[in-house]
């Protein structure tokens, strides 16, 4: 149904596509493919099902992939985002890092801020891998991953997450253990957004035990901090407070032990003096044969020195963690995967694809999948070895199904494969992907990650899907929240509080969306205004890269420069009809209007895509052409007016179509071809001069594009614009730049 919707509002709005090549990624001629895309990535090693540290949404009771939390809370609904353990499913998109980083040479049109955003998110960083022995056990030690490697003796206590693996063994079996676990409980549902371990307060649990420095052989006491992620290296951090802020605060809120290891040139710190941490290169000290040295100089070294002593080993760490993409939800593919108690995890043979969602379930929120409730759809014989088993009841994220739609795109019918070769040959890659920035470190990772699992399966020619990236802004309108009742509409409003509960109102402009209720529905708009009013509107308002601010008064004046083209056009109508002839003049300053107005709005639509200067000039061609209409050649109006109606249909076509019947043509207008410039009507004997005063514009003078410079000095000290503004006087200097300016200084 709401498929339907939307396609109706397309077809009313006036939007063209190739409806043969649509396609629904909930039909199971489209989810039986992505099924079978996961199986392909199953064989090559690129799926695991573990159990982890997951993003919970309580709200909609389902995992969140890491790239669906935005400063803690859940994308969809902005409910803060909890942390399980969950045994769940992943594509192995880690292994990639590299691969996606190299990639990005090859992305020379794709927007700068993306692929920075990118860089960011896949996070590269060179350093050591340290291993602490932890005290009193056999064997067993906490590994960190650090760029700081020079900081090693200056370690005074050790950070791990609150979801780390080793938590529960550290605390278990010592007499307050089980205020200890509360407290973890606790630290563990804080938000893990950066923003959030950046700026909220420091704090931890003493987990009662000890770890070994390999560099020096101390006593490291192990605690648990809210500022340590699990998302990001081993999930244990070596704090070094006298060198890092962030350690430095959490030392002294608890009382810990600081030791200076770097020092400034020709000074000596002070640990018990310091009020921040020292976060610059020096000069190492207390750091055994290493002291004396630069710190940054050393780095190499040290890191050869913890290799060979067998401490730790050079290191290149990614922030770029696996893709988390099962779901507990109905919508998605279910995973094709059956649990038996003999065999273990099995995959569906690709026969007995698509594994159908089922029809009997129930969607009420239960904090599991709903699939799990239909015994028709659970109850299943091992592929392997014939017995009871159960299929796995989770759905795969739609990120996934959206991961490989524009191969579909261009093989929409093929009925016994995901796209045929020779398709993807002729079309492939894409060459201009429109998206909108939001998806930078999500869907548009996701989707070169799997075109590069696909390239190396052999299933596609290319490695990069698609060759341009142009990121278009996206359209805000004021919306409201309130605590209570969360997101409100407009009439639920009063005198900014809420009308059901009286609480005050935040509002905020936000991109417009259902769950926000910020939305303005298209069909409000061509009711009263008309599609093309729309259209033009969201064009004219904004360069198409830039967020737009819904204005209702922007709707309004839109409609009227529709109606004064509509009525300038149909006004030219008569001198058309007239075969008058004209002035050379009026018909030269016309066309050369007409051309140059062509010139840039071709450019605009077929290059830079900068639609609102383009409508600008459509604006300067209408009031062009009433100025000249009187007095220019009936067959230079009617040049002038078709390229006025050729340039405004791609934009509003339905008062464009209109407009070329009334102007005599029987054929559509979308059959015709734009018009060519003729640049020979950008020639002008004459041009506009402006006369400033001091650098201000008082006014402008229009002479031969041949006069000199010192008669257009004279030229302008007689216009009226110096005689008003010089009153008389002298000017100190006048700077005169022929057929552009002159600029008098007094």
């Amino acid at each position: 149904k709401n498929i339907a919707k939307m396609k109706e509002q397309m077809h009313s709005a006036g939007w063209g596509f190739d409806w043969d090549r649509e396609i629904s990624t909930s039909e199971e001629d489209y989810y039986k493919w992505t099924q079978w895309i996961f199986l392909q990535f199953w064989k090559k090693g690129l799926v695991e099902y573990k159990k982890a540290p997951v993003n919970w949404c309580p709200s909609c009771m389902t995992v969140l992939a890491n790239e669906q939390v935005h400063e803690g809370h859940c994308e969809r609904c902005d409910t803060a985002v909890e942390q399980k353990d969950l045994w769940q499913w992943f594509y192995k998109m880690s292994a990639y890092a590299d691969k996606l980083l190299e990639g990005h040479k090859q992305l020379d049109q794709w927007p700068e801020r993306v692929i920075k955003m990118q860089q960011e998110w896949i996070g590269r960083s060179e350093g050591a891998r340290v291993k602490f022995a932890l005290e009193g056990s056999d064997g067993k030690f906490i590994e960190v991953f650090t760029t700081r490697p020079d900081t090693l003796w200056g370690v005074t206590f050790m950070s791990i997450a609150p979801a780390h693996e080793m938590v529960e063994e550290l605390i278990s079996g010592q007499s307050d253990s089980a205020e200890k676990l509360a407290e973890v409980k606790r630290l563990r549902s804080q938000g893990t957004s950066e923003l959030e371990v950046v700026t909220r307060e420091k704090e931890g649990v003493f987990t009662g035990r000890y770890c070994i420095n390999p560099v020096n052989g101390e006593r490291v006491p192990i605690w648990v901090a809210n500022f340590v992620l699990m998302n990001y290296g081993t999930g244990a951090v070596m704090a070094v407070p006298t060198h890092d802020q962030r350690d430095f605060e959490f030392a002294k809120k608890y009382g810990m032990d600081l030791k200076v290891v770097i020092n400034p040139q020709d000074e000596s710190l002070d640990s018990s003096a310091m009020k921040a941490a020292f976060v610059d290169d020096g000069v190492l000290v207390n750091s055994a044969d290493f002291s004396g040295r630069n710190n940054r100089e050393a780095m190499h070294d040290i890191i050869e020195w913890l290799d060979a002593k067998g401490f730790g080993k050079k290191s290149i760490h990614y922030r770029l963690r696996d893709w988390l993409l099962s779901r507990q939800r109905y919508w998605g593919a279910p995973i094709p995967i059956v649990h038996c108690e003999k065999c273990g995890t099995v995959p569906v043979e690709e026969s007995d694809l698509p594994v159908r969602l089922p029809m009997d379930v129930e969607f009420k929120p239960k904090g599991e999948s709903p699939l799990k409730c239909s015994e028709s759809f659970m109850n299943v014989k091992c592929p392997k070895c014939g017995a009871a088993a159960k299929r796995d009841p989770d759905t795969m994220d739609t990120f996934v199904d959206s991961s490989w739609y524009y191969l579909r795109y261009m093989s929409p019918k093929c009925a016994d494969k995901a796209f045929d070769p020779k398709d993807i040959a002729e079309w492939g890659p894409v060459d201009v992907y429109i998206g909108g920035v939001e998806h930078a470190t999500m869907h548009l990772i996701y989707f070169r990650f799997f075109a590069r699992v696909l390239h190396e399966l052999g299933l596609i020619p290319f490695v990069e899907p698609a060759t341009k990236l142009f990121c278009q802004g996206m359209v805000c309108k004021i919306a409201h929240y309130c605590e209570t009742h969360k997101w409100l509409g407009e009439d639920e409003v009063v005198e900014g509080k809420c009308k059901h509960c009286g609480l005050p109102v935040r509002s905020e402009v936000a991109k417009m969306s259902k769950t926000k209720l910020n939305v303005v529905s298209p069909e409000t708009i061509i009711e009263k205004f008309g599609a093309d009013t729309m259209r033009m509107y969201i064009l004219s308002d904004n360069p198409p890269d830039r967020d737009q601010i819904w204005n209702d008064d922007g709707v309004v004046g839109t409609s009227r420069a529709l109606n004064r083209i509509w009525d300038s056009c149909m006004d030219s109508i008569e001198r058309v009809r007239a075969n008058a002839t004209g002035t050379a003049d009026a018909d030269r300053e016309l066309r050369f209007a007409a051309h140059s107005t062509l010139a840039k709005c071709r450019q605009t639509y077929e290059e830079s895509w900068q639609f609102n200067t383009a409508m600008a000039r459509i604006n300067e061609l209408i009031a062009a052409i009433r100025k000249q209409m009187a007095n220019a050649s009936s067959h230079v109006v009617k040049e002038a007016v078709e390229i006025l109606v050729k340039i405004v249909a791609p934009v509003a076509p339905h008062i464009g179509e209109e407009l070329w019947a009334e102007l005599g043509h029987t054929e559509s207008i979308f059959r015709s071809d734009m018009p060519v410039v003729d640049q020979t009507a950008l020639v002008k004997d004459e041009v506009t001069v402006v006369i400033q005063v001091n650098g201000k514009l008082r006014g402008q003078i229009n002479v031969a594009a041949s006069t000199g410079k010192d008669e257009l000095q004279k030229l302008a000290l007689e216009s009226d614009a110096a005689k008003k503004y010089l009153e008389g006087a002298a000017p100190k200097k006048i700077i005169v730049v022929p057929g552009k300016l002159v600029n008098f200084v007094i």
